[in-house]
């Protein structure tokens, strides 16, 4: 973690930009925005249409001279001023009123682990556009472990892993400090890019931008076990002839095509724990892993973790929003640093 706990507590608010969706948290009101981080401009005009929510249900549906963006990919801001004018938008006028009132606002932000200084720089420039005169940057691991109540602070061993859409961020923790960690740069994208060609290959059916989630849920109940269902019906549009069609999708060829995306998470996994050291290994064998993340709803991964690990796994209660609940619960002064009495000779 770059940023102290003192300096945390003086900053008013903080956000979580993710290739997913963005969120916003404010000291005092709690969680303001959690919307999708996409927009939709008017390329003829340069003007702002919609973001967030709205947005999203615009992809694949607009006309030529309206595109959507996602100023977010892969966890880094790539653009810069989309990515202001979005928060802008999210936050609303009366919150960034609120905001401006403050002498000396000062921001926190998440930030992947092992991110480069430029995905760095871009984040604090994107607040600093926003009125921030001061940006403080945490681990994204350390911010899901404290989100989800986990004893970062104390010298027992915790293991977090961070689902996101671009990437999948895994950490053993002790003493507030990541011991080990690991970016594997396979994410929820990566298991619908993989539904989506094996569709294409095998039943030569294109599917629409937001037909690959209920295709997911379908595979919800014991998911990507073989006791979840059979078959499931799936519309999309024919890759030869253009007109819409519908097919009936064996699910268990579906699992097998998304087994190559999660073989890399696993073995992330597996590198963590070789570079752990043995007593800490000890302590996770009890305490098991902890999943947060949007994509650690995806069905039957958590049971995939553990059959892979003999280890309990676990997933958050709501893990979609772990990171910015973490960074909200330091701003607050909910965590308190693990004391160390000096000794005396």
């Amino acid at each position: 973690m770059t940023a102290s706990l003192d300096q945390l507590r003086r900053c008013h608010f903080a956000v979580d930009l993710g290739a997913a969706r963005s969120r916003v948290y404010i000291k005092g009101s709690g969680l303001v925005v959690d919307q999708p981080s996409v927009a939709a401009v008017n390329t003829r005009t340069g003007a702002l249409i919609a973001v967030g929510e709205l947005a999203e249900r615009m992809n694949g549906r607009t006309p030529d001279y309206i595109r959507v963006v996602r100023p977010v990919s892969g966890g880094s801001v790539v653009d810069i001023e989309m990515a202001q004018r979005m928060l802008r938008q999210l936050i609303g006028d009366r919150m960034r009123r609120t905001l401006r009132r403050k002498p000396f606002l000062r921001a926190a932000a998440c930030t992947p682990h092992g991110s480069d200084p430029l995905a760095r720089r871009a984040t604090i420039e994107t607040l600093v556009g926003l009125g921030a005169r001061r940006v403080e940057l945490v681990d994204t691991l350390i911010a899901a472990a404290v989100g989800c109540e986990l004893p970062v602070e104390r010298p027992e061993a915790t293991m977090v892993m961070v689902c996101g859409a671009a990437a999948t961020q895994l950490a053993v923790l002790s003493l507030g400090s990541i011991v080990t960690a690991q970016r594997v740069p396979v994410g929820g994208e990566a298991v619908d890019h993989a539904i989506v060609q094996h569709l294409r290959h095998q039943h030569e059916l294109m599917l629409p931008s937001q037909s690959v989630r209920p295709l997911q849920v379908a595979l919800s109940g014991n998911g990507l076990t073989a006791q979840g269902p059979a078959f499931t019906d799936i519309h999309g549009r024919d890759v030869a002839t253009g007109l819409a069609r519908s097919v009936r999708v064996n699910t268990a060829a579906v699992r097998d095509a998304i087994q190559t995306p999660l073989t890399a998470i696993l073995d992330g996994v597996g590198k963590v724990l070789r570079e752990c050291p043995p007593d800490l290994v000890a302590d996770l064998a009890d305490r098991g892993i902890v999943m947060v993340g949007g994509s650690a709803l995806l069905p039957g991964l958590d049971q995939m973790l553990r059959q892979a690990t003999g280890m309990p796994v676990n997933i958050a209660e709501r893990p979609d929003v772990c990171a910015i609940e973490g960074l909200g619960a330091m701003m607050e002064g909910r965590i308190q640093p693990l004391e160390l009495h000096k000794l005396t000779r």
